[in-house]
């Protein structure tokens, strides 16, 4: 190509792409050995640093490690220039969990940018912080994310959303109230991309606390339609588990109808409503199959648990839900809101919010109006391949539970050549459904040529179609069984073994289709037995032989011709019974014998000999199955009369009453319609992932239960954030840096009061708790005793009885009470109150039959094929290392079979630590300080575990963090199961024993940076005065219940040693200020002691001010307890 300029096709092409490249970035991509980069980034001038950044991240995109400069570029987060600043955000992100000493350096920096003016800034430092995965630093992430929340940059606002979930990874369970807290007040914000972004971290932080859905529910309806379009799908999923958790189902919905039942009286007297009763029918329109509705209604609302349990046979007990689970849809103001406000997005652009759309209104829209979501589902089988396969997935559910809905559309179902096999089974299946007597010509004009496909796969689902649709529609059962027949007679049935698999396939869906029109009305089909039996000579396919024989024997005995033929066909069958294929003659063996069962006369001996030749040829057959088919069919009753040439009607033969009803049960007709089973179908949430795949995908999550958000939970009062006590921890962090003073003063507006904390009331999905029942003789947690006589009761060697409390008062005990005065333990109690409050010191009996010890889920059954996996943390402690936290695990089979070879075993054993992992605990004592004690100590394994067994093993566990999880391997049945074993602080420590004295002592030399306070509410007592509300209480019954409940509840979330508990003596009787508990323990792997003081200020009968004191040591320790026990104190005990 042009010699004479000497250019050639391969320099014109290099040519070519240059000057394509001109004023692009394509060059960063040509030198991945650039030695020019280093210089470049310390330039002064920005131009450069951008140049040398923008080629970092052309060789991170080409999978180059580029961390060497990570000193080099962290330097540059403090310059000016937003160009510079943007990429050097983009590399610390990619390299953040590498070298996170490192980054740590700019934390200072993100925090000023923080109060940048210019809002990209600002959302791009708090992207950044939250990109970091480093617990050490989580707080302050939590600072910033509380602080953006309230930012009036819209923008900044939204970034705040999509940053909680990044903090709720890191497993920061003290924290949980806080990023709630968050979540909901942005939830309630009037921007439609910071509530898209706000209902996406609901969803992924919690989902469950629905109570904060319920504040904001009417203005999160009116702005759905604004907000951005995958933002609505999560949006619309929130809102619909919101007002069926409040407000139930609707009765006037194509789900829940009740029209089904109105002839029971239990729908007139408002009754419960047991919709497992319910035995398929048809609505008033004649089209609504009731029993599959009760089914996956039943599959929207159970979970994994449930679904495995109902599965396996466990549990089969009936779907029950009473009248106050449902609701009217025409006169609830929240459904006919909802309802209006996804009306608009059933035309959306997005193919998903179509679908979330509508179902909605298929969940809970009434029935007339259930019709809305017809014309855009079908709009939407223009689209794509891949979202016409998704929309007639969920199109397949709706017509099989209400065909009436598609039925005037048949012709949208009609299938196109150009189409995948997957669409084209499922139009199919559709038009099975949904045909009627007006369409059922035109639908089989179409299933003509679809016969004629090239696809054979393809033609033989059209044949089963067609016996689907005779069997809705009876009346059609004469024409398709003519056109059935003649495919019998195609060329491709009377070739000798010559036949293609996929041409047998269709020959054999012929013959299954013309059996299940037959077994519908067998007497008027007569004639097409016989033409079946006719056509074995030239049927080679062996499934369809077998068939055919099969109808032979089932109807021997119908009309007049069949009978006086069966001599024939026997001894045809006889002749060439050693060329049969094995599943052929299994079923002329059975033919011969409902044969001979049932025959009389002349033709009885010719059968009897028939049948002896076939048994002596089946017992010599290669096939095994076939001879011990022939060892079982010889001792039946009709057989032995030929074996042992007995007369006909002789019953002498030991046992031939159970004989002859095993024969009944074998041979027996079996023209009865058998039912599947409905429990053993699944079926998902319209628009869900696991609606496509058939499975529980992973975020999967069913309905919640009709009306189990009480009205309660949504009057809860807010209480203030968490973010003041993360502020003054992340004031004085590790590292000696301090924010900086512009950042506290803009922060000033929500860190400034005192933070209380309140319970949300909310699930938690991921703690499940074992209860057990407490002994009610019991002997009382808390005595009041001579101060004497505390430290032996707290030994248990001897126990005063409260009953008479004068008898208990000594001078000595009188004097200690009164010279007792409660210490300054909260600075916020105002002088007064702290001189006239005087205490009295308590002792403690024996709690160790009443603490109830919190379980957490280690692998539910979904995942672990069946087998449940539970744990709890114990107080004993390890005989083998103090560095070992002893746990119960508890195994329990949840399926139907054995499971066997059951261990758990460290997944990483041989690898060395994370460098992410090593520097959060650069700064604490290193709870490994021996290499030589093992992760995890060797299980016992589980041989095998039965169906429903539970079993129990002791772990004994070094975890390496007291906030990591720690990742552990389950082997059950030979597979592998990755798991996590989380830790809790709370038993990281062991009791520490010690006298009142010892422990003020110690205390008293912990003060200033050893000590950390904090507040919380605590409710528990309120449950137990309520349940003595008819006695005459004293009111040292009530400050004893109180004592109690908070006894319990530390004893019972840490493993401490209770020191001791003071008593207030007040003119008040109602008031529980002064009351104060103390409790000790050691850390376990540095045996640092660890003291904690709770003080109680309020009223016994109403929520109580509680102020938790830690005192230790260990400065991030300390921390990460206080904020672990004010999280637990909150939290509602589950009764």
């Amino acid at each position: 190509m042009f010699p004479q300029f000497g250019a050639t096709a391969e320099t014109l092409s290099k040519a070519s792409t240059m000057v394509f490249r001109i004023g692009t970035d394509a060059h960063l991509y040509d030198d991945p050995d650039d030695v020019s980069i280093a210089p470049l980034l310390d330039s002064k001038f920005d131009s450069e640093k951008c140049e040398a950044l923008k080629r970092l991240l052309a060789l991170i995109a080409q999978g180059f490690d580029v961390s060497n400069y990570f000193p080099q570029v962290v330097k540059n987060v403090a310059s000016q220039s937003l160009e510079v600043k943007k990429l050097v955000y983009l590399y610390l992100l990619h390299y953040a969990e590498k070298r996170p000493n490192e980054a740590l350096l700019s934390i200072n920096c993100f925090q000023k940018d923080l109060g940048d003016p210019n809002p990209l800034v600002r959302a791009w430092a708090l992207r950044t912080m939250a990109g970091i995965r480093l617990h050490v630093i989580a707080p302050l992430v939590l600072v910033a994310v509380g602080k953006c929340a309230r930012d009036p940059s819209v923008y900044v606002r939204k970034c705040a959303a999509s940053a909680l979930p990044k903090v709720h990874d890191l497993r920061l369970e003290e924290h949980t109230l806080a990023i709630e807290e968050i979540v909901g007040m942005l939830l309630n914000d009037r921007s439609p991309a910071v509530v898209g972004a706000a209902a996406a971290a609901f969803a992924s932080v919690c989902p469950y606390n629905l109570s904060l859905v319920g504040r904001n529910y009417r203005k999160l309806c009116e702005i759905l339609p604004d907000v951005e379009e995958w933002g609505q799908i999560v949006l619309i999923g929130i809102l619909l588990r919101y007002v069926i958790a409040r407000h139930g189902l609707v009765k006037e919905s194509i789900m829940f109808s009740l029209q089904c039942t109105e002839s029971s009286h239990s729908a007139k007297d408002g009754s419960d409503v047991d919709f497992g009763l319910v035995k398929e029918s048809t609505d008033l329109s004649g089209t609504c199959d009731s029993e599959f509705l009760n089914t996956i209604s039943r599959c929207y609302m159970e979970g994994p648990d449930e679904y495995l349990s109902r599965s396996s046979y466990a549990n089969r007990e009936s779907f029950e839900l009473n009248g106050a689970q449902f609701t009217s849809g025409k006169s609830n103001d929240d459904v006919k809101i909802l309802l209006y406000s996804t009306s608009p997005l059933l035309w959306s652009n997005n193919n998903a919010v179509v679908l979330a759309a509508a179902g909605v209104h298929w969940v809970m829209a009434p029935k007339e109006d259930v019709k809305r979501i017809i014309k855009p589902l079908l709009y939407l089988l223009r689209s794509s391949n891949a979202s016409k396969y998704v929309v007639l997935r969920n199109i397949q559910v709706f017509a099989k539970a209400m065909p009436s809905l598609f039925a005037p559309y048949f012709e949208d179902f009609f299938i196109f050549s150009s189409e995948s096999y997957q669409i084209k089974a499922l139009k199919l299946e559709i038009l099975s459904y949904i045909a009627t007597d007006s369409s059922i010509s035109s639908i089989f004009k179409e299933f003509q040529d679809y016969i004629r496909d090239p696809d054979r796969r393809f033609a033989a689902d059209t044949v089963a179609a067609i016996g689907l649709c005779v069997q809705r529609l009876p009346k059609m059962a004469h024409i398709c069984v003519d056109g059935l027949l003649s495919l019998t007679r195609q060329e491709f049935v009377t070739k000798d073994f010559g036949f293609e698999d996929q041409e047998a396939g269709i020959l054999t869906q012929v013959i299954m289709s013309i059996k299940s029109i037959i077994k519908q009305d067998p007497p008027s089909h007569e004639k097409v037995i016989i033409q079946l039996v006719r056509s074995l000579d030239s049927v080679k396919v062996p499934a369809a032989r077998a068939m055919i024989i099969w109808m032979v024997g089932e109807y021997s005995s119908l009309g007049e011709i069949i009978p006086r033929m069966l001599t024939t066909v026997l001894k045809y069958l006889a002749w060439g019974f050693p060329s049969e294929a094995p599943e052929t003659k299994l079923q002329i063996l059975n033919t011969v014998c409902k044969v001979l069962e049932g025959a009389t006369g002349d033709d009885l001996w010719t059968f009897k000999k028939i049948f002896s030749y076939l048994i002596e040829l089946a017992e010599c057959d290669l096939n095994y199955d076939l001879r011990d088919r022939a060892r079982l069919l010889k001792k039946l009753p009709s057989c032995n009369l030929v074996s042992l040439g007995l007369e006909e009607g002789t019953n002498d033969i030991p046992g031939n009453d159970l004989l002859h009803i095993v024969a009944e049960c074998i041979l027996g007709r079996q023209t009865r319609k058998v039912k599947p089973k409905s429990f053993s179908y699944r079926y998902y949430l319209p628009g869900s992932l696991s609606q496509i795949v058939l499975h529980a995908a992973p975020g999967y999550e069913p309905l919640p239960k009709p009306c189990s958000l009480l009205l309660d939970d949504l009057n809860v009062a807010e209480g203030t954030s968490e973010m003041k006590r993360a502020a003054d921890y992340s004031g004085t962090d590790d590292y000696g840096s301090s924010s900086d003073p512009s950042d506290e003063e803009s922060a000033s507006d929500y860190d400034s009061q005192r933070s209380v904390t309140e319970s949300s009331g909310s699930d938690r999905g991921d703690d499940s708790e074992f209860t057990s029942e407490g002994n009610d003789n019991a002997d009382p947690l808390i005595q009041i005793s001579d101060i004497g006589n505390a430290s032996e009761n707290q030994n248990g060697v001897s126990q005063s009885s409260p009953a008479n409390l004068g008898e208990l008062m000594s001078n000595r005990a009188l004097e200690s009470w009164l010279d007792e005065q409660p210490g300054s333990l909260n600075p916020c109690l105002p002088k007064q109150s702290q001189v006239q409050i005087s205490s009295a010191k308590i002792s403690v009996g024996d709690v160790g039959k009443q603490v109830k010890q919190k379980s957490y889920s280690l692998l539910d059954p979904a995942s672990g094929n069946g087998l449940k996996v539970d744990y709890s943390f114990s107080s004993e402690i390890s005989s083998i290392s103090r560095l070992l936290v002893c746990i119960e695990v508890f195994f329990k089979n949840c399926s139907s079979e054995i499971i066997s070879e059951i261990t758990l075993v460290d997944e990483e054993s041989n690898r060395a630590f994370d460098s992410a992992d090593k520097t959060a605990v650069v700064n604490e004592s290193p709870l490994t300080s021996s290499d030589d004690v093992p992760t995890l100590v060797p299980m016992e394994s589980i041989v095998s575990l039965e169906p429903g067994q539970t079993t129990r093993r002791i772990l004994q566990v070094r975890f390496h963090h007291h906030l990591l999880p720690l990742k552990l391997a389950l082997y059950c049945d030979g597979k592998k199961l990755p798991i996590k074993l989380r830790p809790d602080i709370g038993y990281f420590v062991k009791p520490l024993p010690m006298d009142v004295e010892v422990f003020i002592d110690k205390e008293s030399h912990l003060p200033g940076m050893f000590e950390y306070a904090r507040s919380c509410t605590f409710t528990d007592h309120i449950v137990e005065l309520n349940k003595e509300n008819g006695d005459s209480l004293l009111v040292k019954d009530k400050f004893l219940a109180i004592c109690e409940s908070l006894a319990l509840k530390m004893l019972s979330n840490a493993n401490l040693c209770l020191v001791s508990v003071d008593m207030p003596i007040a003119a008040n009787l109602d008031d529980a200020s002064g009351l104060r508990l103390r409790f000790s323990s050691e850390i376990l792997s540095s045996s640092i002691p660890c003291l904690i003081t709770i003080g109680v200020e309020g009223k016994c009968t109403d929520p109580l001010n509680l102020s938790i004191k830690v005192n230790c040591e260990e400065t991030v320790f300390g921390l990460n307890l206080l904020n672990r026990i004010a999280n637990f104190l909150v939290e509602p005990t589950l009764s």
